[in-house]
């Protein structure tokens, strides 16, 4: 249970970092055409990354679940 938990915070904090810095493009001193370009540029690169911290937090995330089952039955 406390494994799921820390699973949700863990993204709470990727997802608000993402939404931060979002915002702060947005309200940045710039043209809106050029926050855009900007913002879409971030979103390019920043996807990829993300993706597979994703993907490695899920399997450290069922590795884990694994472990505490097979405890669980001994």
């Amino acid at each position: 249970m406390s494994e799921n938990r820390g699973s949700e915070i863990i993204g709470a904090f990727i997802i608000g970092g993402l939404i931060g810095a979002a915002l702060g493009m947005l309200f940045a001193p710039a043209a809106g055409s050029e926050t855009r370009e900007k913002l879409g540029e971030w979103f390019d690169e920043n996807k990829t990354k993300a993706g597979e911290k994703l993907e490695r937090l899920e399997g450290e995330i069922k590795k884990r679940k694994e472990q505490l089952l097979k405890s669980a039955e001994e």
